[in-house]
């Protein structure tokens, strides 16, 4: 399967999950040597208290989970992820010309993307895959990324993301004023991130530019640009309330728009909530153990210490450099997303919980969760998958789409919230 399978993927977690016991035990013993005799119990304290809060957050994310899983559901079976997907096939057949029309790849394609627009993780991993082994079939060289595959994984890796549920949820369970003011800012950074992936694989590739493709790409800088354009003669603290209530009309619209195509297309709206809503309280209990084993090692990591000498490093080099270190309390979020999705939801948590929520730190950790997706889970998922070893550009052009969504993050979170 090459570096980037699932088994190196797997290793390059396990070595970073062992290295905050380990790294965290070893600062403590210094400590120890160095007088400070409680620091072991300072450490096993947090290890409990970290896992009692793993199982808090899980339990508490049931409902709301269950909820968007069953609302979700209702809008797969009326037919409106078909419906997006279809929207976005004439971009698709411009920027992978190598797929021959009505090959089933468009359809896996458009259908992917189009649940990660709506943050349907659940639905949007197994199209992901469809997608990847239908592009393999049209790939001649079959250990080596064809350039419709590099494409396909950058804009996964990017994953603009137009309703961040999850998030929510997670602001809500640790108590945010208003969970969804992060929504306009989410918005702009993982449309950065995507702007970024999406551009640098043209360049690389010579796609050319018409008018459809500037049709489809000017509507999302346009939107970007009038959004830009009325907030920013805005105070933070109206342009927080504006996110808030803005995200707060968008998910009732969005409850709307899936119950009335669920009643249009005739469906039993009702059986199929229930149907989705027993996958989202399977997935809330299934999230414990992964919630247990990064929390607990964060914690540890972070009572002995070691997580402070780490960022007091950054802030040294930031004050050398004549640069503000405000956002460094976030960045384990950032350091840990291109490796692992639940690690960085774990330092996500870690960072809300220890500075608050509603903290500029909380804050900031929010918006670069939802900014990017997971590089290296989604190079081994997908590349591995279909047995491609060689991926030229694949990792470079997903770091660069990591890059862009954690800077957006950090200047607009600055512009909103600073």
């Amino acid at each position: 399967m090459g570096v980037f399978a699932p088994r190196a993927q797997e290793a390059v977690l396990n070595l970073v999950w062992a290295c905050f016991f380990l790294v965290g035990i070893a600062v403590a013993a210094i400590r120890w040597l160095g007088g400070e005799t409680d620091i072991f119990q300072l450490l096993v304290t947090a290890s409990f208290d970290m896992a009692k809060l793993s199982v808090e957050i899980a339990i508490g994310m049931v409902g709301v989970l269950a909820l968007w899983s069953g609302l979700f559901r209702i809008a797969e079976r009326a037919g409106l992820i078909d419906i997006l997907g279809r929207g976005l096939q004439p971009l698709f057949r411009r920027l992978m010309p190598e797929i021959p029309p009505h090959h089933p790849a468009q359809g896996a394609i458009t259908m992917n993307l189009a649940a990660n627009m709506l943050g349907l993780d659940n639905a949007a991993t197994p199209l992901g895959i469809k997608a990847m082994q239908a592009l393999q079939d049209l790939n001649p060289f079959k250990h080596t990324a064809s350039n419709a595959q590099i494409l396909f994984l950058v804009l996964n890796t990017s994953s603009v993301t137009l309703l961040p549920v999850t998030i929510f949820m997670y602001r809500a369970q640790l108590g945010a004023a208003n969970p969804a003011d992060v929504f306009i800012p989410i918005l702009l950074a993982t449309m950065a991130s995507t702007l970024t992936g999406l551009l640098l694989v043209m360049w690389i590739q010579k796609i050319r530019i018409d008018r459809v493709v500037i049709a489809y790409l000017g509507g999302l800088v346009a939107l970007v640009a009038s959004l830009v354009f009325w907030l920013g003669s805005l105070s933070s603290d109206v342009l927080a309330s504006y996110s808030g209530q803005l995200a707060n009309a968008v998910l009732l619209l969005v409850v709307g728009c899936f119950l009335l195509a669920g009643l249009s297309a005739k469906r039993p709206v009702y059986e199929d909530f229930i149907d989705g809503a027993k996958s989202g309280f399977e997935t809330a209990v299934q999230l414990i153990p992964y919630l247990v084993a990064m929390l607990v090692a964060i914690g540890v990591f972070r009572a002995s210490g070691a997580l402070d000498l780490l960022l007091d490093g950054l802030r040294w080099a930031l004050a050398g450099l004549g640069l503000s270190s405000w956002f460094v309390d976030a960045l384990p979020v950032a350091f840990m997303k291109p490796f692992s999705g639940s690690g960085a939801r774990a330092m996500m948590l870690d960072v809300m919980s220890s500075h608050g929520v509603d903290s500029l730190a909380g804050l900031l950790a929010a918006v670069m969760q939802g900014s990017t997706e997971t590089t290296f889970y989604v190079l081994a998922v997908y590349f591995g998958v279909v047995g491609i070893s060689r991926i030229r550009y694949a990792l470079w052009a997903g770091l660069a789409c990591d890059a862009a969504g954690m800077t957006a993050a950090i200047l607009i979170c600055h512009w909103f919230f600073g």
